[in-house]
């Protein structure tokens, strides 16, 4: 048995790589084979290949004929013989053949037609085979240049396309008897793969064959009272139409028509979609079929002849009569009590028609029966159930194989047609019962309220207890741990309070030492530079040099004593703002080929001492910054005084640089990590845009009115564009 294994393996292997060569062999694939996309190859003549499928057709062999479902924009005609090659699809129905290429060789006759019963081409098994079968035609309906026919086949309704070229007057089709020759399509539910119904596809004209026609105009004939439609008449043939006349009692548009003699009543089925009013009289000519045991005419055409002279009047009748089916279709009226009221939507895309139908149960004198009014609006008033009504209407039967009634309604024409007799009494069982069902609810939910109050006192007791002694137990401890809680607290915050104290004057000081004795210190070096330059050439004109070096050292040890003792800017002392900011510059390049433009614009003002001190200190770390590293030629210093805002611009055409995204204190950037803290003191914000080769622009904007001071600098206090 081991050895086998593989060799059945191998052997199942190859059988999968084979193709399918016979439409016998793919439709006999069952779904899950079919779904693994096995080889094809069938050839046979193409028998059914319709304009509007899109390319798609049926081919067939010597063992039968399959679908295939071809996406090309082309497809064979019928009569070709073609080679299909693809590959296997378990189809909505039956196995189909997917992804295909086909080749013509030729054209050869159809395949014979297989004679069938209508009992097996409705149950699908002869799906995609040509077949003949006979039957008699209920109703054409013209599509494009091709005919729709359903034709009545031993109690069934077959679907028959053909060509238009088949009858010049599609009317003259209608109750013939006919032998078409085929191919068979199935329709179904994909979702579930169910089979709905079978159509025959014609493909020529010389496939349809009319046995014989209507051999006199139905309208000719005499008239049958309605209620001797169903009853014996030596006339009477399974494709003759009944001519009967009566007037409308009701319409149901899309549905059916009821009409009413002095005899009776009959319900009558009409493709015609034209709308008729309760009231006028018809000719009608259909065929007689029976539903649920009852008589009725399907496939009828209908022609007016006027208004009755005197309308149909709804009469009571007797129970005992509906009972055994009499009065179907009669215009009837019936009493009872209303037990229920409902209500559904009904839509009828076809015709265009929405609306709603209003039900009602109704119980009367020992018999329960329906009210279904159709109503183009989707509210109708509503009966109280317990109401006594009147309801005038079309009977609907439905009766039994022994005649029994097994259900009734009454299809009234109007809300006018129903009339309450007697509304119900407010005091009624419904409501005795919801109020015993209430008030035992409030009953069960007060004793349940009780014992649960009488239980969580008793606990409330004993938790009581418990709680005093917990309580005084609480408060020593509370007490002790207070007084050891005071005690750890006045540590930590003296602690934190001397912590902030050194963090705070730390960062002072070393912004302090950086905006005051890094910036002239950076000034001496910058003059006594040039000084030892000029100082080889000519050192008479080095002296100039020096001397602005000492005025700088001098004004370091300002500075520095400024700082520790942090008194305030003696520039400010002296000068405004702007005049403080043009000397500081002007101290820093003198000597140098730097050039400064310098420009204020708004109204000048006093400002507060700390935004003056500020920009003052962020104005000369930009300059100090410039002569350091920038290279440049060109200082461009404007201070901007407006109603909110104070805003100082330091540009330079140096050689620039790629600024960090956010300058840390571990990368020396002390400069730029200043100046962000000084702006964030005062609310405000720096902005520094830079490339390599094209300068640098520093933009510090602080608001004025009010200005609020940080109390403490945060993190990455810079704007780098």
């Amino acid at each position: 048995m081991l050895a086998l294994g593989p060799t059945l393996s191998r052997a199942a292997e190859t059988e999968a790589k084979d193709p399918l060569r016979s439409a016998a062999a793919v439709l006999s694939l069952p779904a899950e084979q079919a779904a693994l996309r096995r080889p094809i190859e069938v050839t046979g003549v193409v028998t059914a290949a319709e304009v509007d499928w899109r390319g798609q057709f049926f081919v067939q062999d010597e063992t039968g004929g399959v679908f295939v479902e071809n996406l090309a924009t082309t497809q064979p005609q019928p009569g070709d013989v073609v080679t299909v090659t693809g590959v296997s699809h378990p189809g909505a129905f039956a196995p189909i053949i997917s992804d295909p290429h086909w080749k013509v060789h030729g054209t050869a006759p159809l395949p014979a037609p297989k004679t069938v019963s209508i009992e097996d081409l409705e149950s699908g098994v002869e799906d995609g085979l040509r077949v003949e079968i006979s039957g008699i035609v209920r109703a054409v309906q013209r599509q494009g240049d091709r005919l729709n026919l359903e034709v009545a086949v031993g109690g069934y309704r077959l679907q028959i396309r053909a060509p238009d070229t088949i009858a010049p007057n599609p009317a003259t089709l209608i109750a013939a008897r006919v032998l078409v020759r085929g191919t068979t399509a199935t329709h179904y539910n994909a979702a579930v793969r169910h089979l709905t119904s079978v159509a025959v596809y014609v493909p020529r004209a010389e496939d349809f064959h009319v046995m014989t026609f209507e051999t006199e105009n139905p309208f000719d004939q005499p008239v049958v009272p309605l209620n001797s439609v169903a009853q014996y008449r030596r006339d009477i043939g399974p494709g003759k139409r009944v001519h009967v006349r009566g007037t409308i009692t009701l319409q149901r548009v899309g549905q059916d028509v009821f009409l009413q003699d002095a005899s009776g009543g009959i319900r009558v089925e009409t493709p015609q979609l034209g709308l008729f009013a309760p009231g006028e009289q018809v000719e009608a000519a259909g065929f007689l079929e029976f539903d649920h045991h009852l008589p009725l005419l399907r496939d009828a055409s209908l022609k007016k002849i006027g208004t009755a002279l005197s309308p149909v009047v709804p009469h009571p009748v007797p129970v005992a009569d509906v009972r055994v089916g009499k009065h179907h279709a009669d215009l009837i009226t019936l009493r009872g009590k209303v037990l229920s009221q409902s209500s559904r939507p009904i839509e009828r895309q076809h015709l265009e028609v929405t609306g709603a139908v209003t039900t009602w149960l109704i119980q009367g004198d020992g018999l329960a029966f329906s009210v279904e009014l159709e109503t183009r609006t989707h509210t109708v008033s509503t009966i109280p159930p317990g109401s006594m009504i009147e309801v005038s209407g079309v009977c609907f039967s439905e009766i039994d194989e022994a005649g029994k009634l097994k259900s009734l309604r009454l299809l009234p024409a109007s809300l006018a047609d129903l009339k309450i007799l007697e509304r119900p009494s407010w005091f009624t069982p419904a409501r005795l019962l919801v109020g015993v069902g209430l008030l035992s609810g409030v009953l069960v939910l007060v004793v349940l309220w009780l014992l649960t109050v009488t239980r969580k006192n008793i606990a409330l007791g004993r938790a009581q207890q418990e709680l005093q002694e917990a309580h005084d137990t609480l408060e020593d401890k509370v007490h002790e741990r207070s007084a050891q809680l005071q005690v750890e607290m006045t540590a930590r915050k003296t602690a934190e309070v001397q912590s902030k104290a050194v963090l705070v004057e730390r960062t002072r000081l070393a912004r302090d030492l950086h905006d005051s004795l890094e910036q002239t210190l950076t000034g001496i070096s910058l003059h006594l530079g040039t000084a030892a330059k000029l100082f080889r050439g000519n050192p008479s004109s080095s002296t100039h040099h020096l001397d602005l070096a000492r005025n700088w050292l001098r004004q370091s040890q300002e500075e520095l004593r400024r700082s520790i003792w942090d008194l305030r800017s003696r520039e400010l002392e002296q000068f405004d703002l702007a005049n403080a900011l043009r000397q500081s510059a002007e101290h820093l390049i003198d000597g140098t080929r730097i050039k400064l433009e310098f420009a204020t614009h708004g109204r000048k003002r006093l400002l507060p001492e700390v935004v003056e001190e500020n920009i003052l200190r962020i104005g000369q770390e930009a300059l100090t910054n410039i002569a350091k590293h920038a290279k440049a030629n060109l200082i461009a210093l404007t201070l901007d005084f407006s109603d909110d805002a104070l805003v100082l611009r330091v540009e330079d055409n140096g050689v620039g640089f790629i600024p960090p995204s956010a300058p840390q204190p571990g990368d020396n950037r002390f400069g730029l990590i200043g100046m962000g803290e000084r702006a964030r003191r005062l609310s405000g914000q720096v902005v520094i845009n830079s490339l390599p080769g094209r300068g640098t622009t520093i933009t510090v904007e602080i608001p004025l009115d009010p200005v609020t001071v940080s109390p403490a600098p945060q993190p990455q206090p810079v704007t780098i564009l």
